[in-house]
């Protein structure tokens, strides 16, 4: 059993060295900042399996000053989004639905619960989340739990590795809002991709809602 639990520190720490470093430049996330004009709020995304109900993944957005997306170690990428280290800015909705289109598939469902916060509990969200670094494959849910530590109104939220018990705990928290979102496109993703390359061919930058 000392055995194992050695050999997985080990694979965590390598797997840790090996989290993709991503900085946009500074001009780039400040001409994508989006502001939505809505109240503050925090909205968890869970990827759920179709066929076992597993968790797949876990990333949230944060609504305050701007809207940013936490999604550690995740693979949806967008041109007109610039990422640093699993942050992406300017998450219009546009780009909200564009992320939650990727992922929902025939074989995955995304679940959104999404809370009210206070402007305060936002920043201090975002400012963990830009705060943390790259994130490693399979340690998005450890992360996205991480980064609620400290914040007050979130002291129910425990760190974990699972994404069900990360939703399961955030379902608890008062006022939160659950949506499950289903999609019958193929697995590869093909359909949204075309979709996100036409964007860019056609759409002037400055355009993007």
């Amino acid at each position: 059993m000392r055995r194992l639990f050695i050999c997985l520190a080990m694979t965590l720490a390598l797997g840790a060295c090996g989290a993709e470093q991503t900085w946009a430049p500074d001009a780039e996330v400040q001409r994508a900042a989006y502001v939505s004009g809505e109240p503050p709020s925090v909205t968890l995304y869970t990827v759920i399996s179709t066929s076992s109900g597993a968790g797949g993944h876990s990333s949230v957005m944060i609504d305050g000053t701007q809207r940013v997306m936490f999604d550690p170690a995740g693979s949806w990428y967008h041109p007109w989004v610039p990422e640093r280290n699993d942050v992406h800015y300017g998450i219009t909705e546009k780009m909200r639905k564009f992320y939650i289109d990727y992922h929902a598939r025939a074989t995955w469902d995304v679940l959104e619960q999404k809370v009210p916060v206070t402007l305060e509990q936002a920043e201090m969200l975002r400012a963990r989340a830009e705060g943390y670094g790259a994130v490693s494959k399979m340690m998005c849910a450890r992360s996205t739990s991480s980064i609620f530590r400290g914040v007050p109104g979130f002291e129910s939220i425990p760190q974990t590795f699972s994404p069900l018990r990360l939703s399961a705990a955030f379902a608890k928290l008062p006022g939160v809002q659950s949506k499950l979102n289903h999609d019958g496109d193929p697995d590869n993703n093909s359909g949204v991709l075309m979709i996100q390359q036409e964007e860019v061919r056609y759409q002037p930058v400055n355009s993007v809602k």
